[in-house]
């Protein structure tokens, strides 16, 4: 997965600089974007995974709110903010009271939501890949049920072509015609046998991987 981004709005660059220089001490430190509050009622969502809000007035959560789109935020508020702007910030994500310990909190808080993001996405792209792979076997197994029905049409085909080529039979014109079709014939033979040999080398590949996953259990 690509490196997360965190968007910071805040209009006090000592609470930018606070932020970024306490989370380089962590082991995973994502990529930071720096915004001012009167730039970023134009956002693109997809462009930051977490929004880190400080210093937003209660007027101008709603705004804020509509500009990040439903993506994660965390509001940063004084520690004497109003319990109805504290109320506000919590409609709109997660708040935090600029207590003590605050960014370390804000730092844990805004690590943990960006690992579960990272793996609602990750389940999100496994299940999309599942839900491919599931059409894609459906497909399959329709090709080798498939198999043996093309495979006796074709028997036909080429039976009766051969015995149209014997000499005598057709005119040089219509001899040409059924040499088209016994080869075209031959040539879906091929490409079914190939499907054949396809599923013998998947079905061993599949023995393979089960012996190797039962070893490893026992281990």
């Amino acid at each position: 997965m690509q490196q997360p981004t965190v968007l910071i709005v805040s209009d006090d660059p000592s609470f930018s600089s606070a932020v970024t220089g306490r989370w380089q001490s962590e082991r995973e430190m994502p990529a930071f974007t720096l915004m001012g509050s009167d730039l970023c009622h134009a956002l693109d969502p997809e462009t930051f995974d977490l929004a880190i809000v400080a210093g937003s007035r209660s007027r101008g959560l709603t705004a804020l709110q509509k500009a990040l789109a439903g993506k994660p935020a965390v509001f940063v508020l004084e520690e004497n903010c109003p319990a109805q702007q504290l109320r506000e910030a919590r409609a709109c994500g997660a708040a935090l009271r600029k207590h003590e310990d605050w960014l370390e909190t804000l730092v844990l808080l805004g690590s943990e939501i960006l690992r579960r993001t990272e793996a609602t996405t990750r389940a999100e792209q496994a299940e999309q890949a599942g839900a491919v792979a599931a059409v894609e076997a459906t497909l399959g197994r329709y090709m080798l049920e498939a198999r043996h029905n093309l495979n006796n049409a074709l028997t036909s085909v080429l039976g009766n072509s051969e015995l149209m080529l014997e000499p005598g039979i057709l005119s040089s014109v219509a001899r040409s015609q059924a040499e088209t079709i016994h080869n075209m014939a031959l040539r879906m033979h091929e490409t079914l046998q190939r499907f054949s040999s396809l599923e013998k080398e998947l079905r061993a590949a599949g023995k393979e991987s089960k012996g190797r996953a039962v070893a490893a259990s026992r281990t």
